[in-house]
Parts: structure tokens; sequence; C-alpha cells
């Protein structure tokens, strides 16, 4: 569906866009997007459909104007909703992956990508590099190479990479980029306009951002490859649900003052952090001494709520420190309103070979946080209590 609208500040397309007020004669006029629950719609006669909604896998009412919103919000010529952000990512593999092709990937990609490609589609090769240094693509690509991967900040190590510059790289070659923008949402990051064909989101995360939605979407403003993303959305099923959308719809509209919230916040915390004398590294692209932190700058109007920290110690140490937390819930995910905390090595990646985990940078005391939206003094008292 076309992100297209007369709208351009960002709050005012999050709130508006796909969902116009209907006030013709006859209409109740809401100005909330039902929830259109109908599987099937009815045709004036066979061959002629009364309106392009047919079948509710097709298409549907509310899907479509959160698909709109979600485009306008990228600057995105289309938007598909999936199921969650692995069935986009899966059906987005159908469509431009073939037996024998190669694919570049950042080394500090989501795990769940990462199964995709080892486990799930056939003949694929994969190389992964760390694209925060983009002479790395470079010296990965091979005659074969179909695309480009990238995330940034990656997960759960936060490398920035510019995204621009390896676009034009791989443009350069014929090679498709692809953008997972889920850590920075379409707010403080807009991967098409920096050159990628495709931006990958999973929703569960900011887009919803109440950990109570799952969900999944591409973006791009290629006509023939959207053409071939809707086949197989159609074909596959693998769709985001009426209610799902509407859930989806209700988040979009506080994204831009919750991302704000979410750095304010992080910045507070990964401040705190820094000064500690337990903390051994804090990783976060706000802080000047983040090795990406220029480059962020320059492709991003914000560092966004996600950070990493590593301790001194061992395992147990660890376990320790978050036994002791009360505020930060141990949890995967993230993007919620709460703050979330989690162990890499034992949760999100322990799917990864311990020398994986080890060449990426993944330790026993590296922790994953999601910054929310909490009052920041209670978050760093959390913390400072837990630490000792």
């Amino acid at each position: 569906m076309s992100g297209k609208n007369k709208y351009r500040g960002f709050s005012t397309k999050a709130i508006h866009a796909g969902e116009e007020v209907d006030s013709r004669p006859g209409s109740v006029g809401e100005v909330v997007t039902p929830i259109h629950l109908s599987t099937t719609f009815i045709w004036d006669k066979p061959g002629r459909a009364h309106s392009r909604f047919e079948y509710i896998r097709s298409d549907n009412p509310t899907r479509s104007a959160y698909e709109t919103k979600l485009a306008s919000l990228e600057n995105a010529k289309y938007g598909l909703a999936f199921a969650s952000g692995l069935a986009a990512e899966y059906a987005l593999m159908q469509v431009v992956f073939s037996p024998g092709d190669h694919v570049v990937g950042f080394d500090d990609l989501y795990g769940g990508t990462r199964r995709l490609f080892d486990e799930l589609i056939p003949g694929l090769e994969v190389s992964y590099v760390d694209l925060s240094d983009p002479d790395e693509f470079d010296r990965a690509v091979r005659p074969n190479t179909k695309v480009l991967w990238i995330e940034s900040p990656t997960n759960p190590m936060i490398r920035i990479c510019d995204i621009a510059a390896l676009a034009a790289r791989a443009h350069a070659r014929g090679i498709l980029v692809v953008s997972d923008n889920t850590f920075l949402s379409p707010y403080f990051q807009q991967p098409l306009a920096l050159g990628a064909d495709v931006v990958v989101h999973s929703s569960t995360k900011y887009i919803g951002g109440h950990s109570d939605v799952l969900g999944g979407a591409l973006l791009t403003n290629d006509d023939r490859l959207y053409e071939k993303l809707r086949g197989i959305q159609n074909n596959c099923g693998a769709v985001l649900s009426p209610f799902d959308s509407y859930l989806n719809i209700r988040g979009l509209k506080t994204l831009a003052v919750r991302m704000e919230r979410h750095q304010k916040n992080a910045m507070a915390v990964a401040g705190f952090l820094k000064s500690h004398p337990r903390v051994t590294k804090v990783l976060y692209p706000g802080l000047e001494d983040h090795p990406g932190h220029d480059i962020i700058k320059k492709q991003a109007t914000g560092f966004g709520g996600m950070l990493s920290f590593e301790i001194e110690g061992s395992l147990a140490d660890a376990e320790q420190f978050l036994s002791k937390l009360e505020l930060f819930s141990l949890a995967e995910s993230l993007g919620g309103v709460e703050s979330l905390i989690e162990l890499p090595a034992l949760m999100t990646h322990v799917g990864l070979s311990e020398e994986t985990r080890r060449e990426i940078g993944i330790t026993d005391t590296l922790f994953r946080v999601s910054v929310g939206i909490e009052d920041a003094e209670d978050l760093i008292a959390d913390l400072k209590r837990a630490l000792g």
C-alpha cells in the first residue's frame, strides 16, 4: 500500500496517515480506524468485487491503514505487514534468493535472521563480517553475491555501519541492500533515504511499543519487488491480523514521544554505567567515545534506547547482579515502555556457538538493555543497588 500522503511532519503522519476521517453522509465519522474482522467481502456480481477488498488474507481495511501509515513514516512507496519480523524476513528471502546465491551480513545480526540464513534457505552461501568497516564488505563480495544485509545499530554489540557508503558500494555491483531498522525505528532513522532497497522491522518492538503485539513489516520503493513480495504475502498467508494491525496503528501514534523518552533515559543510564567502577564497557552510540558515534550522527536523528554493558567477573557474578534488580525485568525482546535486561550468552544468543559469540564479543557478563520510559532516577537507583 502506498505511503504517500499530504502530511509532512512525522507525528502528524503517525497520527493521521492512512486513516482520514470519513465524514460523508451516513458515516459515523470515527476518528480511529475500526478493527475490521470480516474474513470476506461482498462482490457486486461474479467477476466484479464491490471494492478492492475480497478476502482477509489478501487485504484488510485495518491492515491497509497500518501499512499506509508505516510506509509514510519510512517515506516508502509500499508497506507490507506480516505476522512477525521473521515472517517478513522469510518472505523477503523467498523472493530475493535462489540456491547458490551468496549474502554478506553483519556478523552481529539478530540471531533469528542468522538461523534463517543458516538453516532454512537451501543452498545459500553466507559471509558474516564486521560491516562497521566498509572495506570488509569489499573483501567479502563474491561473483554470486546477491544481497547485503545490515543492521545499524546491531544486536547486541550496538555496532554502527555507514548505510549510505555500503549501499553505494553494493549498488555499484548490482547487489540488493536490506536494512533492519528495528532498533532506531523510522523516527530516528530512514534507511531508504540512505540507499537501502528494503527496510525490515520487527514491529513487536518500538512500533508496537507496549510488549503486547507480534508483527513484522517490509518497506520498499521498488515496484517490481513489491509485487513479488505482495504475492508471497498473499500466497503464504503470514499476514498481520486486524486486531494486531490496530495495535500497531495505536503504537505508531505515540512513537515520536516514546522514542524521545527512550533516548533521554538511555543517555542517563549509559552515563551512570560509564562512571561505575564495576562496569568495564558501555556500548551506546550516544556516547562520544562510541566508535560509531560520528556515523550515527550523520545518518540518523537520534541514538535510540538500546545499550549494552559489561561488568567485571564471571557468569556467576552476572547472574548475581541480575537477581538483585527490581525494576528492570529479566526478559528477551525490547522496545516496550518498560525497561528490560537480558544476558545474551544464555538468552537471545545462546544458539550461537561459544566460538562465534567470542568472535562477535558476546561475553558471559555482557548485558543488553532496552531502556524504558520510566523515571530515569529510578532506573539508575535500581542499577546502582544491584551493582553494589
